[in-house]
């Protein structure tokens, strides 16, 4: 084996070998593949071998339709058979809610490029003639769906992989992985070591294992998965054309054809079961592990299923599969940097690895070999979890995942495993207050507040909440509001090189001190990898806040940016200290009766930030904030809190304060246009695409993306902010927007706004089509709505209010 490579990848199951495969279709040299088996013999091997196009994540959905797209022509591409089965599938609405859910993927399918429509029960009868449909509403049928031979499609990627030039070493474990001092790796293996430049863990169930070697541990539970093959069924073997495949949360099943036999995959609702017990680690000499069945734990669910496909109990069971199937927290893959270290990835945690494998392996390929991905990543990004996601936390969200993956879940609906690990000292007495909270990063935030003890009817359009939303909101427009923001990600960064590195990563220029600035850190390429906003607290003194999601990630960004040699101390206080946003026409007065400084304009001037005492207790105080009203960002320690928030309460009790949540905030801040990281500022555009020229300060000097920014040219993209006409529902991000009959962009986030009463939204289209009077419509919810485009903020668009 050789003792040098560019890259290795740990792992050769179809994560491995669709990652290899589209590695060496970028061109990568130098590249090389080790399985400590056979390919295949982790967990893809007994998979069933399902590619469906439907899921209800819009960069998942590219995923996806990369995977289907290259596995139907694999064959012909590889000359390795793949076994693959274009017969198409069904998904079965049985409420309203689930109705309202596909008419929201079918606008993802739209701008996908994926065949989708809502078809009737008759139109389902006629797909399948012998399936039974009561309950049933509709079916989403999604033609070009299918199924193939798990080992088949990963022998095709590993073949096409060597053709390329990329090497694969089989029956070889790596033992060992070691960081070198010049920043390469040592992979130990049983023939040899490996010096690599870049290593990626694709290494299915024993990824834990492999993330171990490097001092990590990953949020990856293995769940036992059983599906079953009857015997011939006649009805089968007399039929020319395969029946589609059919997912049905009734039973909480696939059903589908094997050859002339039934395949039933059951995804049960309890007694769900983690592989390899006490602690979930397979043991290195697993290969092509199967467990024992446990059919009284599939009880209803398989009974459901005969019952919907009645022509498959009297065939009898011939095979019973229990496999393991690795599930991460959210059910989205883990693709990307593992947190604090330089040049190790993640392509695994994926609990569709048929399905996803190859698109899985292209856009993580692009991430690695050029600095981004054409499409979003922050969803797939393994930073999305921090050290809240421990061997508890993975193993109840990892079980909780599995049991929902045929349930419809609508916008806000929260699920309760592993919550309250991230509180702040609020979290009673808001509660208590009626607070209903979302998590964010393991932190409980606010989302809402039932002031008379009701409890949400979620869905897709306005729903019962809508006016006490639309409370919080008028409070914060025209008195004063308060908010619990504690999860935002903080840090302090110092030393005689903090400026230097600062003025290196920021693409705008660094405030004076006693000012905050906003500003974004951007990749090589000019993409948008981080918003932050820096106030300078003195010469060599910076508090750097960013989102509460994007904690790891952005500290990777600084801490990475470090020179050999500079003097810069980073410390992340996220845990240290508390938010509490104050904003609204009465902000200033309320903080008046709680504090000595001064707080007019001369003195505390809108974003500037400096340390005063407020309630008798120390606060860096910021005169900032995301909902566009006179207020200040108020961070004290997190032993303040209560102190605090009391006396703010307190002393705007005349003035009719009031808290809120994000519900609110959402609204608050599309009325005044601002974007959102993630969603409109995301890793596929640059500043210039997302109309956020201003923030750019080309003439200070050198700073990451600089050159590629100035050399963008023409965008071929452009953000727009607009209103719809009226109706029930807003925008989500992910639907399409139509000229004419011709789908021209995607929408990327939006809501209602309750102070100036229209839906708004944000979206991305041509620059052709960016101007004002562009005839646009999106589909919302299955409905064509009229697109205003606005040229700023509904709301207070020269600043006044920031500036009172």
């Amino acid at each position: 084996m050789e003792s040098q490579a560019r890259i290795v990848i740990v792992g050769g199951g179809i994560m491995g070998a669709g990652l290899a495969y589209h590695l060496a279709e970028e061109g990568a040299k130098d590249i090389l593949l080790i399985e400590k088996g056979e390919l295949t013999s982790g967990s893809t091997w007994h998979a069933a071998g399902q590619c469906p196009n439907l899921v209800g994540n819009y960069n998942l959905a590219k995923i996806h339709e990369c995977s289907i797209a290259l596995y139907s022509q694999l064959e012909r591409l590889t000359g390795q058979a793949v076994g693959w089965h274009g017969c198409g599938s069904i998904r079965f609405a049985l409420t309203e809610r689930d109705l309202d859910w596909f008419r929201y993927l079918r606008g993802i399918a739209d701008n996908v490029g994926y065949h989708m429509e809502i078809i009737d029960v008759e139109q389902i009868r006629k797909l399948n003639p012998f399936i039974n449909t009561n309950g049933v509403l509709a079916g989403a049928w999604t033609a070009n769906d299918g199924h193939a031979d798990p080992s088949g499609l990963t022998q095709a990627m590993a073949r096409g992989a060597r053709e390329n030039g990329a090497r694969i070493v089989r029956n070889n474990r790596v033992t060992e992985i070691n960081s070198l001092p010049g920043g390469e790796w040592e992979v130990v293996t049983g023939n040899g070591t490996v010096i690599a430049e870049t290593v990626v863990n694709a290494a299915g169930c024993f990824a834990r294992q492999v993330a171990q070697m490097v001092g990590a541990d990953l949020p990856i539970s293995n769940i036992q998965h059983h599906y079953l093959v009857s015997g011939d069924v006649p009805e089968l073997i007399e039929r020319e054309v395969e029946i589609p495949v059919t997912r049905d949360p009734w039973a909480s099943s696939y059903i589908r054809q094997e050859q002339k036999s039934g395949l039933i995959g059951i995804y049960e609702q309890q007694g769900i079961t983690e592989a390899w017990q006490p602690d979930g680690l397979p043991p290195w000499q697993s290969d092509s592990e199967l467990f024992s069945d446990d059919l009284d734990r599939l009880m209803p669910w398989l009974g459901r299923a005969m019952e919907r496909m009645p022509i498959f109990e009297p065939a009898g069971i011939k095979r019973i599969v229990n496999g393991a199937i690795s599930h991460s927290p959210d059910g989205l893959p883990l693709l990307g940097p593992v947190a604090g270290l330089r040049n190790f990835w993640l392509c695994c945690g994926s609990s569709f690895g048929i399905a996803q494998g190859a698109g899985c392996g292209k856009y993580l390929a692009q991430w690695i070999l050029h600095g981004d991905s054409e499409i979003n990543m922050t969803g797939f990004d393994p930073r999305r979890f921090g050290v809240f996601a421990d061997v508890d936390y993975m193993r109840a969200r990892g079980r909780q995942d599995y049991g929902m993956t045929y349930a419809t879940v609508p916008p806000g609906e929260e699920l309760p495993a592993a919550r309250k690990l991230r509180k702040s000292p609020l979290y009673d007495k808001l509660r208590a207050g009626g607070c209903v909270f979302t998590e964010t990063f393991g932190w409980e935030r606010p989302k809402w507040f039932s002031t008379d003890g009701r409890e949400e009817e979620y869905s897709f359009r306005h729903n019962n909440v809508f006016e006490l939303v639309r409370d919080e909101c008028l409070a914060v427009r025209e008195r004063v509001g308060i908010l619990d923001l504690s999860g935002f990600a903080k840090y302090d960064v110092t030393g005689p090189d903090a400026e230097k590195l600062l003025d290196r990563l920021c693409a705008n220029r660094l405030p004076k001190p006693g000012r905050i600035a906003l500003t974004h850190l951007l990749s090589e390429n000019g993409r948008i990898g981080g918003e932050v906003t820096v106030t300078r607290l003195g010469d060599e003194s910076f508090y750097v806040l960013s989102a509460a999601g994007a904690e790891l990630r952005d500290l990777d960004h600084l801490q990475q940016g470090v020179r050999p040699g500079e003097q810069v101390r980073i410390d992340n206080v996220t845990d240290r200290r508390g938010v509490l946003v104050l904003a609204g026409p009465h902000a200033r007065d309320v903080l008046a009766r709680v504090t000595d400084a001064p707080l007019d304009n001369q003195a505390f001037p809108w974003l500037s930030g400096m340390e005063i005492e407020i309630a008798g207790v120390p606060v860096r105080a910021l005169r900032v904030n995301y909902v566009g009203e006179l207020g200040w960002e108020l961070h004290p320690l997190m032993e303040h809190m209560e102190t605090l928030h009391d006396a703010l309460l307190e002393a705007g009790a005349e003035y009719g304060i009031r808290n809120f949540g994000l519900y609110a905030v959402n609204s608050l801040r599309l009325e005044k246009a601002y974007r959102g990281w993630g969603a409109e500022l995301t890793n596929e555009v640059t500043l210039i695409d997302a109309d956020m020229e201003r923030f750019i300060k080309f003439d200070k000097g050198d700073f990451t993306g600089r050159e590629a920014t100035l050399n963008q040219g023409d965008r071929e993209l452009q953000l727009i902010y607009f209103s719809l006409d009226s109706g029930d529902a807003d925008v989500q991000g992910g639907e399409p927007i139509f000229a004419g009959e011709n789908y021209v962009g995607v929408t990327t986030s939006g809501g209602y706004g309750h102070y100036v009463r229209q839906s708004l939204g944000f979206g991305y289209v041509p620059p052709a089509l960016a101007e004002p009077g562009a005839a646009l419509t999106v589909e919302v919810l299955g409905r064509r709505r009229q697109i205003s485009l606005l040229a700023g903020p509904v709301h207070d668009p020269a600043n006044e209010r920031l500036r009172a």
